[in-house]
């Protein structure tokens, strides 16, 4: 999500905490201040709400300590209902490496005018006073938490800004996640054979029926990344991908399917450096687009592999 008219004039002036370098010094400041007095930086609370006239203090001031992450809602919002809670739990996960403030925008309308939101749920984050769109719409978990992973890195790497522990007592209360339902060994296997013989319709929908149950199983998401990567290619043409793709720089859905090709033909790094470069070329829903496939690819790969590790680092560096 690129939104318009991301300037924060009007609100606060931000020529104080701009700079990087100023905005490691007060973290670290902030760090020995807490090793001090034996209090966590930022405060213990990870979730809170925010209004017009807390947001100098609990916002902007705060986000030189820890990453703020931002929560724009509405009461009406059928899927800000949804997004809430899992926000909120992912802020009691991450134990102090981010902290979520929740704007409802039917009540301050003028922050949701300066920072440009089109519509709802819509998530931004403010790093040493910085504002970053994150992303609108109640995303799959597995992406919201790679986004998380990314403004965490950068704020660390850019700003030295990388938060506090907090008690557990002070976190908000954890659901209890049931155990899977199990076992999947003949559904996977069936699902591994439809993959092994080309059926890449009856794979993709084998393994979605193990993950309706277990969303969190490992082979199944890696399967199906697998089985959805091998359906998209299946009818390209890549003399005519590679030469959209070479002819059109600034074509994003051309560099998509290149991107595709070369992991399919076992060019990995060649595959997520196209799509980190149109990542940093592209904005809007383009910008997205490009986004959400090298995720996608991620998966298909392995989120432990080294050349995801460090192609994650560099799609940090595009995106913050």
């Amino acid at each position: 999500m690129q939104p318009r008219n991301m300037s924060m004039s009007g609100v606060v002036d931000l020529a104080a905490v701009k700079a990087a370098g100023e905005a490691k010094q007060k973290a670290e400041q902030a760090r020995a201040e807490a090793a001090r007095t034996g209090r966590p930086t930022g405060g213990a609370r990870l979730v809170f709400d925010v209004d017009e006239a807390g947001f100098q203090q609990d916002i902007l001031q705060r986000s030189t300590e820890v990453p703020v992450v931002i929560d724009f809602w509405a009461e009406w919002c059928e899927p800000c209902k949804q997004l809430g809670p899992l926000l909120e739990r992912l802020a009691g996960e991450y134990a102090g490496k981010f902290v979520l403030a929740k704007i409802d925008v039917d009540a301050n309308q003028a922050l949701f005018q300066q920072f440009g939101v089109q519509g709802i749920p819509a998530v931004f984050a403010v790093v040493a006073g910085q504002p970053i769109p994150l992303f609108q719409g109640a995303a799959p978990e597995a992406q919201i938490r790679q986004v998380l992973d990314q403004l965490v890195q950068a704020a660390e790497q850019q700003f030295g800004i990388v938060g506090a522990p907090v008690d557990p007592a002070d976190a908000p209360p954890q659901e209890d996640v049931p155990e899977p339902v199990g076992p999947y060994d003949a559904m996977l296997e069936a699902a591994n054979q439809a993959l092994d013989a080309g059926d890449l319709g009856g794979a993709v929908q084998a393994y979605k029926n193990v993950l309706s149950d277990d969303p969190a199983n490992p082979e199944a998401k890696l399967g199906l990344a697998q089985a959805e990567l091998l359906r998209r290619v299946r009818d390209l043409d890549p003399q005519e991908v590679r030469k959209a793709a070479a002819d059109g720089p600034a074509d994003v859905q051309a560099q998509i399917k290149a991107a595709d090709l070369d992991l399919v033909g076992g060019h990995v790094e060649d595959a997520f450096g196209r799509l980190v470069d149109t990542v940093r070329r592209t904005a809007g829903d383009d910008r997205e687009a490009a986004r959400v496939r090298l995720l996608e690819l991620f998966e298909v790969i392995g989120t432990d592999d080294p050349r995801v590790i460090s192609a994650r680092t560099a799609l940090a560096r595009v995106l913050f």
